[in-house]
């Protein structure tokens, strides 16, 4: 986050407030593990400096892309964490916002549009995603059939809430749980904690709360846990929905609190715990082997969508599996198959959660 630390020193009020939201726009791309360009980073600065407005910054990634490397892009996704980092720099220097549904799944278009082929739609099919935080086990979202009524409670609930009494603290506290109810629902195939962050952030601005942008630039994969943790039950584990995660973020955020934020303090403990998603014992690998057992052709973007979760994490368990010997590729990687060449178990994996912490 250093790239913009000589704007935010000089002094310069509307300088400095670009590169505040420049940073963290970058900053939410970690969210899924993405790292922009540094084509990215020179092209932001020039916007800061106002040598170009916020629409040439997308022309020039526009052009850009068309001329990229397509191999290295596909492996690194940086023209989608690029794309969509001048995105969010363009909604958070608008001074408009609408309180509603539509506003929120806007904004998931606006940010997504051309790079997945459901921005801004409802998604039609059940996910699961495994967490770190959980040692591979999934917050269960809302089912495909329920996702519009959800949200209509949830804003129309939020609409009608008197917060004329309530302290300031309680206040925030009331949007972040208006935030971690809607993360919840999970409308979108992807980008949900992306477009719930600055949709946060947007309605913050609303209530007149100055936002402390360095939180996202510098936490978001803490937000992301927190609304994780949010959200989880595991009764036999004597595991709970905690909301003490998310209200440290939010009053560091808004109240200009010191809270720790610590993302291994989040991590759940239990033991082996059988689920529909496999065994969570922080050995979500075995989910991704029993893919390849069931399938040997299978590819790593079908294995992404089958579970739910990104590309980059996929090959990541993928590289870890074929290091530890478990699975081999026997052939090209267009035209080849995968052979398993070890049936160890997961206890035999070694410290998983470490590798993939």
């Amino acid at each position: 986050m250093s790239n913009f630390e000589e704007y935010k020193k000089l002094g310069e009020p509307d300088k400095a407030e670009k590169a505040s939201i420049w940073e963290t726009a970058i900053g939410l791309q970690q969210v899924d593990g993405l790292t922009p360009s540094s084509y990215l980073i020179e092209t932001a600065k020039n916007h800061i400096d106002g040598d170009i407005t916020i629409a040439e910054v997308k022309d020039r990634l526009e052009n850009y892309y068309k001329t990229h490397d397509k191999r290295i892009d596909t492996e690194e996704r940086t023209e989608e964490a690029d794309k969509v980092s001048a995105r969010i720099t363009e909604i958070l220097s608008e001074k408009t916002f609408t309180f509603s549904p539509a506003e929120f799944i806007t904004i998931h278009k606006r940010l997504f549009d051309g790079i997945y082929k459901f921005a801004g739609k409802i998604r039609d099919y059940n996910i699961s995603k495994d967490e770190w935080v959980l040692n591979g086990d999934t917050v269960f979202y809302a089912s495909a059939d329920s996702i519009k009524a959800a949200l209509d409670y949830d804003f129309a609930a939020e609409k009608s809430f008197d917060y004329s009494k309530l302290s300031k603290e309680a206040t925030i506290n009331h949007i972040a749980k208006f935030i971690s109810d809607i993360w919840q629902i999970h409308p979108f195939g992807e980008g949900n904690t992306r477009a719930a962050a600055v949709f946060a952030i947007k309605y913050l601005r609303r209530f007149g709360f100055n936002v402390n942008n360095d939180l996202f630039a510098n936490n978001s994969w803490y937000f992301r846990n927190a609304l994780v943790r949010a959200n989880y039950t595991l009764v036999d584990s004597g595991i709970h929905p905690t909301m003490e995660y998310i209200n440290r973020f939010f009053g560091n955020l808004v109240l200009n609190e010191n809270n720790p934020l610590k993302n291994r303090e989040m991590q759940v403990k239990i033991g082996t715990v059988n689920t529909d998603f496999g065994t969570v014992n922080g050995t979500v690998n075995d989910t991704v082997l029993d893919l390849i057992k069931t399938n040997n052709s299978i590819t790593a973007t079908e294995i992404s969508e089958h579970l739910g979760t990104s590309l980059r994490t996929v090959k990541r368990k993928i590289k870890y599996l074929k290091d530890k010997g478990i699975i081999e590729r026997v052939g090209s990687d267009k035209a080849g198959c995968w052979r398993v060449v070890s049936n160890k178990t997961s206890s035999d994996h070694g410290n998983i959660k470490q590798h993939l912490s």
